[in-house]
């Protein structure tokens, strides 16, 4: 005989289901994780990838295109780990001012769905992993490595009264240049600082290209910005900040005797940064934020000349 369906047994599924933890727990820690998530921007892998290229850059220049692996792997999780644990401390810096901004109102903070001792603790626990990746290298590197984490906590609030907290930032995005040169060189040289001020010049310009799609509303609450800062002047700040971040990195180039492969990802770079330019060019916000995003591609373009250069060097 078979069994009428309204008596049959029911499954381990359908009994788990029914469950509290199933039904309340389960999302509840969804919802969390999310907003973890969301706080460390996973949804948003521009910042990794824009902090991770001179990184990369100077992983290469600094080792003759051979970084040793542990290096390479040590890089870059960290990138990954400082990068969420700055945008964690930044959101809990901004806790009172994101609602106030287009943008960033939606953040979890923001909305008030994850507290600022929850903030705190997540900061904390990506630190000290990134604190014991660190540990595997060199003295020299930790102590570079502890600067950096200096910059990282303090860069949120240098907007309340430095009026180019971009720069600031910019020397927070590129430490990780003369920290690579220090973990496969022994030091930081003169190219190593050469190409730490490319990447602070490059760094400067994306984030003011950033800066300009908030520029209405940090006027309003009073957020200071270069884009505030340099006013219809904002384009001609950034070309020049283009133009000598090439520039550099042309001297990098020179100076190391590189050859075809690299200027031909210099002049790669410079062709995204005529792009743009172009994006710029009516202060749109949505083209700004599109203008910030094709930085990726200026990055990209200088490692893949970098890697290719070192890759067919004979």
């Amino acid at each position: 005989m078979t069994t009428p369906a309204g008596n049959r047994p029911r499954s381990w599924g359908e009994r788990f289901n029914e469950t509290a933890f199933a039904s309340q727990v389960l999302p509840q820690l969804a919802a969390t994780l999310g907003d973890y998530g969301r706080l460390m921007r996973l949804d948003r892998p521009i910042g990794t990838f824009l902090l991770l290229w001179p990184a990369l850059w100077a992983l290469w220049l600094a080792s003759d295109g051979h970084p040793q692996p542990r290096v390479f792997i040590v890089f870059t999780l960290g990138v990954f780990l400082m990068r969420s644990a700055g945008c964690v401390i930044n959101d809990f810096a901004d806790r009172k001012i994101d609602p106030h901004v287009r943008r960033t109102r939606e953040r979890p903070m923001a909305q008030g769905r994850v507290e600022p001792k929850e903030a705190i603790m997540l900061f904390v626990a990506l630190s000290l992993i990134a604190l014991g990746l660190v540990m595997t290298l060199d003295r020299f590197t930790q102590q570079l490595a502890l600067v950096g984490a200096v910059l990282t906590v303090t860069y949120p609030f240098f907007k309340r009264f430095f009026p180019i907290p971009q720069l600031y930032l910019g020397i927070a995005f590129s430490w990780s240049v003369p920290m690579a040169y220090a973990a496969e060189a022994g030091e930081v040289t003169r190219i190593g600082w050469l190409l730490f001020m490319a990447s602070l010049l490059w760094t400067t310009a994306y984030d003011t290209m950033y800066a300009m799609v908030d520029r209405e509303d940090d006027l309003k609450i009073g957020v200071r910005s270069s884009a505030i800062l340099f006013g219809e002047a904002d384009r001609a700040v950034i070309g020049i900040m283009q133009l000598m971040t090439l520039l550099a990195l042309w001297l990098v180039g020179h100076d190391l005797e590189l050859g075809a492969w690299y200027y031909g990802g210099l002049a790669a770079a410079a062709c995204f940064s005529l792009y743009e330019q172009w994006l710029l060019r009516e202060r749109m916000p949505e083209k700004c934020f599109r203008a910030f995003l094709n930085n990726n591609y200026f990055g990209m373009a200088v490692f893949i000349g970098i890697a290719l250069e070192y890759l067919f060097r004979t």
